[in-house]
């Protein structure tokens, strides 16, 4: 048996994909509802497309891209922090610097 079928992680069955699927697109309709109907005030509205968008973000991770939380999935888990940490400095720190010029060109 080689070292591949070893370390190979499971992949997620038909159901788990569907379960992923509908919770994506009833996470995609509330927040599209919420803004297409004004149904709340901006504060609110606000929330609601944060919340949904966080534990969309979440039921991806599980569901598609199959990211393990528990104990035996530590290192993939680090490694989506780490990364997640490098771009989100990477595009921080960019929309910061054009900021800057942007700023020092108008002196």
């Amino acid at each position: 048996m080689s070292q591949h079928d070893q370390d190979a992680h499971s992949h997620g069955s038909v159901s788990s994909y569907v379960v992923g699927f509908v919770l994506s697109v009833i996470l995609t309709v509330i927040p599209f509802w919420a803004v297409m109907t004004s149904a709340f005030d901006r504060a609110t509205l606000f929330a609601v497309i944060v919340v949904t968008a966080v534990v969309q973000i979440i039921v991806h991770l599980k569901y598609f891209l199959h990211l393990n939380f528990t104990k035996e999935g530590k290192i993939d888990t680090l490694s989506f922090i780490f990364t997640a940490i490098v771009i989100v400095m990477v595009v921080g720190l960019s929309i910061w610097i054009i900021y800057e010029s942007v700023l020092m060109m108008m002196y």
